[in-house]
């Protein structure tokens, strides 16, 4: 395969890209498994709008970013003259999934039973989301500017241990005899760096090794991980479904109010995360332009919703994780490309019925170990403890979702039970709720709150103070929707911790020497 090479001696293709791609594309396409299932099992879709709209859709929405980031990433390469240069990841956003489906999509499709329109709600809503991350393009850099280090590290560092790493490791628990093979094939390789025989890429040996496993156990009976019957079924799907420009998202912006309320913090989200990861990247060594990152994600999303997927695409956590195993620009390219072959070709289901969920996850709880590491590693080590107040909110948030799924799960609510019966058993569930409301947001005004008292920067907390007050006021954080005087409470509490930093930079800041 030909290299050609840039200044500095950047190549589109390295051996560390096929680590980074099967981390990658095995991470894309677990995502993409798990919204197919959420669309036609929980929003109960038509076989035909999932593989026929919606997948076909993400074909096109997920290789913008990729491409386009593997662009720059080439670009960056040639101006600094340097061959380690790795493009910034960029799939499905996880949280949009679950909340587009059960807070968007599920409450019109139990309200009208009809699956289409809830469908038509969630690509208004994905719309929306792009427009709002799109916006962000103008205030994001200075932002980046003037936020600690450890506040948005940390609070990204939250997102991985809460979200992306606790799930997939209770999971591997649950096998663990393919769960641990994979994980320490992906230890060794990864984090040891040690050279597998052959050269062979660490995340692609762990997922064979786990399907070699999976297999083996069921055909001698020992276990039904994987199923021959689920192979056969998975079948069925398999064709060419090209893309379909439809009008089907601006019907569902005629009742675009509703959407409004979690859209909006919901694309401040986006645009906040999109921020932590580059500043992340640029910790790791590669320095992007923060409004070029947004702008992928922003028509990456309203792109997907005009041709059918309410799932908007995202630029990942993980560059650090990528650069560690060796990736470097071609992995991005191999992600987008594959995917998209994956999605118009219906491969999906087969995908998910060949491969054993567990040989996948040790992947993700991989990513999350070093974006938490980071966290700390690149933040002054003084700021640790600014780093942990931005986790906790969300902690805080993947704690509520726990408690709030298994009330759930036995046909109640926090509501119904009651918040005394709640904390009798011990559960702050109050607290928790509020803690993690904006969990993004959240973790970052806690985090710069700490890191410039830590510098003793009094002001600067402060100013960081009052706007979690005017945040926590509205419900951008420390709340359950937008709307006027939603927290007022915690809203007083920011305000007064503001005052104190006031009184205690009236003698002026002093910072460490």
């Amino acid at each position: 395969m030909a290299n050609p090479t840039a200044a500095g001696g950047a190549r589109w293709w390295v051996p560390g890209d096929w680590n980074g791609f099967f981390g990658l594309f095995t991470n894309v396409v677990l995502n993409v498994i798990v919204l197919t299932g959420l669309c036609l099992g929980v929003v109960q879709l038509p076989a035909d709008t999932v593989f026929g709209r919606i997948l076909p859709a993400l074909g096109i929405a997920l290789p913008i970013g990729n491409l386009y980031y593997a662009w720059l990433a080439w670009k960056l390469a040639h101006k600094e003259g340097r061959s380690d240069v790795t493009a910034m990841p960029y799939g499905p956003s996880v949280p949009h999934m679950f909340i587009v489906v059960f807070v968007i999509m599920l409450p019109v499709y139990l309200k009208t039973k009809d699956p289409v329109l809830a469908w038509h709600a969630g690509l208004a809503w994905a719309f929306i989301i792009g427009i709002i991350i799109l916006a962000g393009v103008f205030v994001g850099p200075w932002i980046r500017a003037h936020t600690p280090r450890a506040a948005m590290l940390g609070t990204l560092a939250g997102i991985s241990i809460a979200f992306i790493s606790l799930r997939p490791a209770f999971q591997m628990w649950e096998v663990p005899w393919i769960a641990f093979v994979s994980l320490a094939i992906v230890l060794i390789s990864w984090t040891a760096n040690v050279r597998l025989p052959w050269g062979l890429p660490g995340g692609l040996v762990a997922v064979v090794v786990g399907i070699v496993l999976g297999w083996g156990a069921y055909f001698f009976g020992w276990s039904d991980v994987v199923k021959a019957e689920q192979v056969s079924a998975s079948l069925s799907q398999f064709g060419l479904h090209l893309p379909v420009p439809g009008g089907e998202v601006f019907r569902g912006l005629v009742d675009v109010v509703p959407l409004l309320v979690t859209a909006i913090p919901l694309g401040i989200y986006n645009f906040t995360e999109a921020m932590n990861n580059v500043e992340s990247a640029s910790a790791a060594g590669d320095s992007y332009d923060l409004r070029k990152i947004l702008a992928a994600d922003g028509i990456g999303a309203i792109v997907g919703s005009v041709l059918g997927s309410p799932f908007p695409p995202a630029v990942y956590i993980g560059h650090p994780g990528w650069k560690a195993v060796g990736g470097r620009i071609g992995y991005s390219l191999a992600t987008g490309v594959v995917i998209a072959l994956v999605c118009f070709l219906g491969l999906t289901a087969l995908l998910l019925a060949v491969v054993p969920l567990v040989a996948i996850l040790p992947i993700l709880l991989y990513i999350g170990l070093v974006i938490g590491a980071q966290a700390f590693q690149a933040s002054p080590t003084n700021h640790a403890p600014a780093v942990v107040l931005a986790i906790i909110p969300n902690v805080a948030a993947w704690g509520q979702l726990q408690v709030d799924s298994a009330l759930n799960a036995a046909g109640t609510g926090a509501a119904s039970v009651g918040a005394a019966k709640l904390a009798g058993s011990g559960l702050v569930y109050h607290g928790m709720e509020l803690l993690g409301g904006g969990a993004v947001l959240a973790g970052l005004v806690l985090g710069a709150l700490a890191a410039f008292i830590i510098d003793r920067r009094f002001k600067a907390a402060a100013l960081w103070a009052f706007a979690g007050a005017v945040l926590a006021f509205f419900g951008f954080i420390h709340g359950a929707q937008l709307g006027w005087a939603v927290s007022p409470q915690v809203a007083l509490g920011y305000a007064l911790f503001g005052a104190v930093c006031l009184g205690a930079g009236m003698q002026g800041d002093q910072r460490p020497s």
